[in-house]
């Protein structure tokens, strides 16, 4: 036997042998690797797991961003609501607070011309008076001239009273 017998296809000396072999060991090597890394279902569960474990935590910050953006822009529609309500209410209020006033305005005219109309009666009954009455009325009546206040008083209370029994009594009318 010589040294220069054929040791494989390919092959031309031992050490090209021995590096095919080298070579060939580490594929193997390699090829075993990837087949325990296949076999191992263990370790690609907890890779996996881990994989989804940080997708559901990237899930769980964006719901919670997105939770918060959505409570405050709530809370913002409700804020802003509540302005117009109070704007409207109190647009109401002066509304109101306008028409009682014009109706105390109204109130207040008509019991002054009431207190006019009586008093000019009560000078025109004094003059009807004076002239066919006795002394002692004649008397009551000329207080009355010289003190008109307490009169007027008397007869603009007269007329609110009989004005307010009219209202009430059209006001039961209408609900019976």
């Amino acid at each position: 036997m010589t040294d220069k017998t054929p040791q494989g296809p390919g092959a031309k000396g031992p050490d090209e042998l021995r590096e095919q072999i080298e070579q060939t060991r580490n594929e193997l090597g390699d090829t075993v690797e990837e087949l325990a890394g296949k076999a191992d279902l263990k370790g690609r569960a907890r890779a996996r797991a881990a994989d989804l474990k940080d997708k559901a935590d990237a899930m769980t910050v964006q719901l919670r961003g997105s939770a918060a953006q959505a409570g405050h822009a709530v809370q913002d529609r409700a804020t802003r609501a509540g302005h117009v309500m109070q704007d409207k209410a109190a647009h109401a209020g002066h509304a109101v607070q306008d028409r009682a006033t014009h109706a105390g305005h109204t109130v207040q005219d008509r019991a002054t011309r009431a207190g006019h109309a009586a008093q000019d009666r009560a000078a025109q009954a004094e003059r009807t008076v004076e002239e066919h009455a006795p002394l002692p009325v004649r008397s009551a009546i000329q207080f009355g001239v010289r003190h008109p206040r307490p009169v007027l008083l008397v007869g603009a209370t007269s007329v609110a009273i009989i004005w307010t029994g009219l209202r009430w009594q059209r006001r039961h009318r209408r609900r019976h």
